[in-house]
């Protein structure tokens, strides 16, 4: 026979392995996997909202380029309808210049075509352009109607020299120097404000 103080050593060592605990301690694990599974729609909704604000707080048009500091894409195109230089890749070098990625269709284009002229009535750098997608009498019409800014001007009508730029969309600006590398891209209408601050700056430091 068991005595007194015994048989509390047994009740108290068994006391965990009753049925009631077991049941209790399965009911808190079930409730602790529901409230993850609720969790988690939340927790990835939060994610997917600060993925879109970095994206929406970038600014579009600082979009690094793969090219910058290598050597133009071999290219060459035949010139726009109506001129009569194309432009090639072994037109771009010699001088530092600009090649500007526009079409008649681009409504940001005419925003920038402005400070383009002003830059070709100054001389302050060779501007060549790249047609892009679109139909030849549109770009003839649209140059001769807007001016010509352009030195050369190649007609890219299916976009496949415009995709070895790595061209995002239209408008777009590179700053090539006298060697024939990309030295600077800017993505969008360049501005009175976005040639003085951002690229000026660029000419100057590669034709010292």
């Amino acid at each position: 026979m068991f005595t007194n103080s015994q048989t509390s050593r047994i009740d108290a060592s068994d006391a965990s392995s009753l049925p009631g605990d077991s049941i209790k301690s399965s009911d808190a694990r079930s409730l602790w996997r529901r409230r993850m599974l609720m969790m988690l729609p939340i927790g990835i909704f939060s994610g997917l909202l600060v993925v879109l604000g970095w994206g929406l707080g970038r600014n579009a048009q600082v979009i690094p380029s793969a090219l910058i500091g290598k050597p133009v894409p071999a290219f060459s195109l035949p010139p726009v309808q109506g001129r009569t230089l194309g432009l090639s890749s072994a037109d771009l070098k010699g001088e530092v210049s600009l090649v500007n990625v526009f079409a008649s269709w681009c409504v940001a284009c005419r925003e920038e075509h402005p400070v383009f002229m002003e830059l070709r009535r100054s001389n302050a750098v060779p501007i060549h352009g790249i047609n892009y997608k679109d139909r030849p009498r549109d770009a003839e019409r649209w140059l001769n109607s807007m001016g010509d800014p352009y030195t050369r001007t190649g007609a890219d009508l299916n976009g496949r020299v415009a995709i070895d730029w790595g061209v995002y969309g239209v408008p777009e600006t590179f700053v090539v120097d006298a060697e024939g590398r990309i030295a600077f891209k800017h993505v969008g209408a360049v501005t009175p404000e976005v040639y003085r601050d951002r690229i000026a700056p660029v000419i100057e430091r590669l034709r010292k």
